[in-house]
């Protein structure tokens, strides 16, 4: 006897039914094809990325030229250029401390060939501002570190009262003594040179102005010239010129430890202010959505590039550190920037 809906007329159209069914589950199970979980939390799969570099990489720079992070973003560059066979052509987007770069970025796509240079800090300030909007959870994905910079505490010829001994602690006094008489400059709010007078101030009690600037040169300029009393700044050749010449005097350093051009200059650990002991992380960062195998290898091209003896030795010269770890390190450390 043939069973009903499986043999005769009924049990064909009973199999080419079952078969209809099953067809999506043998696609997905056929050899070449992947079957991902679709798990509540499990992580996007990114397709193999194409082979990278095969075109002109564009660095964003969130500074304006001349500057050290300029400069070492450019020799970057240059470096990753020759190692890779691309043209990485360094383009400045000064503004907002970084996050006017920043959010250029993040309208680029994923794709490895927009990258943005700048300091951990303004990843914290971009989250803020994307705070409420609704791509606020989307954040630039945390490539490679390059480098650690000192902060450099000087005093400028507005600080002319305390004579050629002027030092952090008579400074502090000074602002105690009258306060709003000391004006700090830096370059910009929530930089890390913020982020030391913020600790400063509230460490000290002192009645410090901040003073922010939009980028380091007109800064320098306006501090040679007496405007303010204080500016926090990186460690650069011409900072440190006009150190050498008197025309600017060293307060303190935010560093691990004293500086090897600036021995006699203690950091602010040392005068009691380990808190406001920061200096600055640098790296490079990509639109979000990057996949993690183009960011792996992203992150191995800037290692190679790291490891160039001219370049080490530029950083060196400029009193950077060149920041050492994978992106995992990195991200981690941006992570505790950011809360910090």
């Amino acid at each position: 006897m043939t069973e009903p809906g499986v043999g005769g007329p009924g049990g064909r159209w009973f199999c080419r039914r079952r078969a209809l069914a099953l067809a999506p589950l043998a696609w997905m199970l056929s050899p070449g094809v992947e079957l991902h979980a679709r798990e509540a939390g499990s992580p996007p799969q990114y397709p193999a990325p194409p082979a990278w570099p095969q075109r002109a990489v564009q660095i964003l720079v969130g500074y304006p030229p001349g500057g050290v992070s300029d400069q070492i973003a450019r020799a970057l560059g240059d470096v990753m250029a020759g190692q890779l066979g691309v043209p990485f052509v360094v383009e400045n987007k000064a503004g907002a401390s970084g996050t006017l770069a920043l959010e250029l970025l993040m309208r680029r796509e994923p794709d490895g060939y927009t990258l943005c240079f700048v300091a951990a800090t303004a990843i914290a300030l971009q989250a803020r501002a994307a705070a409420g909007r609704a791509d606020g959870v989307r954040s630039p994905v945390p490539v490679a570190g390059v480098m650690r910079t000192p902060v450099l505490i000087v005093g400028t010829p507005g600080l002319g009262g305390l004579g050629t001994g002027a030092t952090f602690g008579r400074m502090l006094e000074m602002a105690r003594e009258q306060p709003g008489g000391i004006r700090w400059a830096t370059t910009g709010e929530g930089t890390t040179g913020h982020a030391v007078l913020e600790r400063v101030r509230r460490a000290s009690g002192a009645g410090i102005v901040h003073i922010p600037y939009k980028g380091g040169g007109q800064q320098l300029t306006d501090a040679l010239a007496g405007h303010f009393e204080v500016l926090s700044t990186n460690v650069a050749a011409a900072q440190l010129a006009d150190i050498a010449a008197g025309r600017l005097t060293a307060l303190a350093v935010g560093a691990p430890g004293r500086l090897k051009v600036l021995p006699d200059t203690p950091t602010l650990a040392e005068l009691g202010f380990e808190d406001a002991n920061l200096d600055s992380l640098f790296g490079l960062f990509a639109p979000p959505g990057l996949s993690p195998a183009l960011a792996s290898r992203i992150n191995r091209a800037v290692a190679a590039a790291l490891a160039n003896p001219g370049l080490q030795a530029r950083l060196r010269r400029t009193n950077n550190t060149p920041f050492e770890g994978g992106a995992d390190d990195f991200a981690r450390q941006v992570a505790r920037e950011a809360r910090r």
